[in-house]
């Protein structure tokens, strides 16, 4: 405000000046008398280095080139305003009543330096420096005379019909804040045909190789320019973006309340015009918008509610509250969505043209730009009612976020994924390097669309539970999967593994039973693992169906897509378990699968020594069984007995020994007569 006020009295300097020239006063003193005027007004210096030129039709005015103001003596030895011509017309009768209608001001290729120092004085503050007043005189030396009551002069009517600047140039410098910005070929207009009423202004430039252009109504110009909050509508165009806004306003530290729109197709040619880098974000989340009630205070907090934010395809509402100021800003918010789309362009499609080259195998080495984390901190809650992505397509979804300093923690409070559900958090830490980490747990997931879309795996069908603990570095997604590390479990209920049949493998020893029909039917399979450099390793694999039962370790290579594993099915042949290890091996895509022939080597081997075995002790027990026979009958002719049943060999020979000593002691007694 207090800038328009000295333009003002500049203005009135040049009214004396034409004055003066209606009464043929020379001109040199007249621009003199201007000046003073001015410099006592404002403490600023006013300089007319060239002609000053009256005007008498249609309106009285006047003409000066090569006109400056200048800078106080803390903003350095240069002018804050110079002006190649400025042409002045007023409302002679107006100026009369004591009323100041300036019918036109035109400034001609002016250049205005504005600055803040490091302080926080601004130059556009042209108040002049208070000075002490003076000191009262001695109570003696009162008169006691009563007062006249003095006459409340009165105020004076201010109007600016018509105000341009044309090719002008704005430069902002404020060394708080470290800014230094520059608008060129600024062509600006103002209407205001009273103070104390509505004005209108429109303006177009370039800042940074980005045009702009505005235009304003303001209901009530003195209090919008002295701070009070006054109604004010809005409309601007920079850098393809666009701004509309209808509410209330006020100058002073630019706040306003009041229905919002914005829209910004691109956020390059925007960073540009500000003198930032970078902007590049992906197509799929273009364009930006919002529309809402928006607030914004005087301490620079900002304020949606009622809010549609928009991004791409991506739609959501809620209230949302940036708060600015410190290291970064800060967006605390709550927003709800129906289902997202945010898979990347094409990643939906059937199919491109006949030429298209296909896709390179393994992970993506696409490098992974995540230099946004760092543009603020951030809390947001986030309801969907579904979200599609490249990765995976999800059902009703509660997350939470959280950002600070690069470092993001996503909260999944509720997830439906894959008719199951998945909780835990995930984590991308882009402080020094990007990485990603998690602790994940799954209940009742579907394995076979969960493997098709994750890894493209169409071979595992059943229920899932899972947790996993992992960590990955790297700034693609190849370099994330060559470095993870982790743990896990897996506990898999009733379920199939398709392509092949492992029972009529192992019946039969025939590796056809393979293809599509084929497959191996199972009630559980659990597991534990760790991940170490990308490659997963298991120890514990245990898989249980109803005429085999299957254990396995080995390893698989999460970076390098493929599997060394070696399984080993054990299969009931009527009362003998036969044991087929078998060796799975190659790409996850077209995985091998091979009879280990050392290892079934061995474990025939080890059914025919077993088998062996069983023979031996068969003949030892048949020639057992043929002694006793022998036996029994040699007692029987040598000593007369017959062993009774259940008895032993031994005490049938006592009993027998015990018979014939009794028959011959009775004969040598003569116990025979």
């Amino acid at each position: 405000m207090r800038l328009i006020k000295a333009l003002m009295v500049a203005c009135l300097g040049v009214v004396v000046l034409v004055i003066g020239a209606l009464f043929l006063l020379p001109t040199q003193r007249i621009a003199t008398l201007a000046a003073t005027q001015f410099e006592t007004a404002t403490g600023r210096s006013l300089v007319f280095g060239g002609d000053v030129s009256p005007s008498f039709y249609p309106v009285i005015g006047a003409s000066a080139r090569n006109v400056s103001i200048g800078n106080p003596d803390w903003a350095g030895p240069g002018p804050m305003l110079e002006a190649a011509e400025m042409d002045i017309g007023l409302n002679l009768a107006a100026l009369i009543r004591g009323d100041i209608e300036i019918e036109r001001i035109v400034l001609q290729s002016p250049r205005l330096h504005l600055q803040r120092d490091a302080s926080g004085r601004v130059n556009w503050d042209f108040a002049p420096e208070q000075t002490s007043a003076p000191q009262d005189s001695p109570a003696s030396d009162q008169d006691d005379t009563p007062a006249t009551p003095a006459t409340e002069p009165r105020a004076r009517n201010i109007s600016l019909a018509d105000a341009r600047i044309i090719d002008g140039t704005l430069r902002f410098s404020d060394a708080q804040a470290g800014v230094e910005e520059q608008l060129r070929g600024l062509d600006a207009r103002l209407s205001m045909p009273i103070f104390a009423g509505p004005a209108e202004i429109s303006a177009a430039a370039e800042m940074n190789g980005q045009d702009f252009e505005v235009a304003a109504r303001i209901e009530h110009a003195e209090r919008f320019l002295s701070g009070d909050l006054t109604q004010l509508s809005f409309d601007a165009t920079a850098a393809g973006a666009s701004v509309t806004f209808a509410g209330r306003a006020g100058l002073e530290a630019l706040s306003f309340e009041g229905q919002l729109n914005a829209h910004l197709p691109a956020l390059r040619p925007v960073m540009q015009m500000i003198g930032q880098t970078g902007g590049d974000v992906a197509a799929d989340v273009l364009p930006l918008g919002l529309t809402g009630q928006v607030t914004r205070t005087s301490d620079g907090r900002i304020f949606a509610r009622e809010a549609q934010f928009r991004a791409g395809s991506i739609r959501l509402s809620g209230g949302a509250d940036l708060i600015t100021g410190g290291e970064r800003p800060r967006l605390t918010g709550q927003f709800t969505g129906d289902v997202l789309d945010l898979r990347s362009a094409g990643a939906s499609g059937g199919g491109g043209g006949g030429g298209s080259a296909a896709p390179a195998p393994g992970w993506s080495r696409t490098p992974i730009d995540a230099s946004a984390l760092g543009l603020l901190d951030a809390d947001i809650s986030l309801t969907l009612n579904g979200l599609r992505t490249d990765i995976a397509t999800l059902g009703r979804t509660r997350l939470g976020l959280s950002i600070d300093r690069a470092r993001a923690v996503t909260e999944l409070r509720e997830v439906a994924l894959f008719g199951g559900q998945l909780t835990g958090e995930f984590v991308m830490n882009n402080r020094s390097g990007l990485s990603v980490g998690g602790n994940l747990r799954a209940r009742g997931l579907d394995l076979l669309p969960l493997l098709t879309e994750l890894a493209d795996y169409r071979r595992l069908q059943g229920q899932a539970d899972m947790d996993l603990q992992f960590l990955g570095v790297g700034n693609t997604m190849q370099a994330i999967m060559d470095s993870l590390r982790g743990e896990g479990r897996i506990d898999f209920a009733q379920g199939e593994i398709i392509g092949f049949d492992l029972a009529g493998m192992l019946r039969n020893l025939d590796m056809s039973y393979m293809g599509e029909g084929n497959r191996t039917v199972y009630q559980s399979l659990t597991g534990s693992f760790t991940i170490n450099g990308g490659v997963l390793r298991n120890d514990d694999l245990r898989l249980d169906a109803s005429r085999f039962n299957v254990t396995g370790q080995g390893r698989v290579g999460l970076g390098a897509r493929n599997l060394d594993y070696r399984v080993v099915p054990a299969a009931t042949r009527g009362d003998d378990t036969f044991r087929v290890p078998l060796m799975i091996t190659g790409p996850w895509a077209e995985p091998r699968f091979l009879l280990d022939m050392e290892a079934l080597a061995r474990e025939q081997l080890r059914v025919e020594q077993e088998r062996l075995e069983e023979i031996a002790r068969e003949e030892a027990a048949r020639l057992e069984d043929r002694a006793r026979s022998e036996l029994e009958e040699r007692l029987q002719r040598e000593l007369g007995v017959q062993r009774e049943e259940g008895e032993r060999v031994q005490d049938t020979i006592r009993r027998g020994v015990e018979q014939e000593l009794g028959n011959r002691l009775r004969g040598i007694l003569g116990g025979g007569n």
